[in-house]
């Protein structure tokens, strides 16, 4: 399956929240849909999901118009909505025949995915009983209960410490493997990195970087290098290449352990390694640099995850 965002504009009252949303994912891979708190994700999933009707543009699934309901949809919210005073098996079985599974169905895949994610004996407890953590893990179980084709994962791993985040990631890689359309909004960017092979950044309603993940990490990266120094604090070593390598290269950059340099017109990785080992500076690291999605994010949106 393919699924196609295209052009999709939102307004609530005479405020346009969406300004024309453009971003597509296909089966077997999931897409990382990011921004900043407000952007508008919340809202683009809510179309999607038919909760909110677009003003103008369509939603495409192989070519044709996308109708959720025909289809299995399971949604994860980042605000929770199970039921905290019902038992744990009957809420995932009431949410299953409401998405038109047959009980008995229902109970099996309950069953299944409860003890998929660790939770089999807390079946009968009330979810307000749980921990966090393991109300987390069973919000997940009641997104999976119903077999979705197309899953959309809204900051999954709040609360998870990291052995119920790394039972969590494995079951997101399942479902990437298993063929399922993944949709995946979250502000931990390492879990971003690991699943997805394509990324949309939504800024003030509007995408402003879609695409293949690693093209965008290359393209982000090209011409531009890493330099620290044994004997320079990294204020020191900006000063000194400011001074006296500008034609070479311009200080980019700053990360915790070293400079991002990027070449100049008339500068090479070569000419560079060259100078520099003739030099007062006691090169500690040099090589290209391979941006974070976390400094893509900053360097479009202007704040860290």
């Amino acid at each position: 399956m393919k699924l196609e965002v295209k052009n999709i504009r939102k307004s609530f009252g005479e405020t346009e929240i969406l300004h024309g949303i453009n971003f597509e994912v296909e089966s077997g891979k999931a897409l990382g849909l990011l921004g900043r708190n407000g952007a508008g994700k919340t809202t683009t999933i809510r179309i999607l999901m038919d909760v909110f009707r677009a003003n103008s543009g369509e939603v495409l699934l192989d070519g044709k118009k996308f109708e959720p309901s025909k289809h299995q949809i399971g949604y994860l919210p980042e605000e929770r909505g199970l039921y905290p005073k019902r038992t744990v098996i009957d809420q995932m079985i009431y949410l299953a025949v409401l998405r038109g599974m047959k009980a008995k169905q229902a109970k099996e895949n309950a069953k299944r995915w409860l003890k998929r994610l660790e939770v089999e004996e807390y079946e009968s407890r009330k979810l307000e009983t749980l921990s966090k953590g393991n109300q987390q893990k069973v919000q997940l179980a009641a997104t999976l209960v119903c077999d979705p084709e197309i899953v959309i994962l809204d900051e999954p791993f709040s609360g998870l410490d990291p052995v119920n985040s790394q039972i969590l990631k494995d079951v997101v890689s399942e479902l990437i493997a298993n063929g399922k359309l993944v949709i995946f909004s979250s502000h931990q960017m390492s879990y971003v990195e690991e699943f997805c092979d394509n990324i949309a950044i939504i800024n003030q309603g509007e995408v402003v970087l879609a695409g293949e993940l690693k093209s965008i990490k290359k393209e982000y990266g090209k011409n531009r290098l890493i330099l620290s120094a044994e004997n320079m604090s990294l204020s020191e070593l900006q000063k000194k290449m400011e001074q006296d390598y500008a034609d070479l290269v311009l200080v980019a950059g700053k990360q915790k352990e070293f400079l991002i340099l990027e070449l100049t017109e008339t500068g090479n990785r070569s000419n560079l390694m060259g100078r520099l080992s003739g030099s007062e500076i006691q090169v500690e690291k040099f090589g290209i640099y391979e941006p974070s999605l976390n400094d893509i994010f900053v360097a479009k949106v202007g704040e860290e995850a």
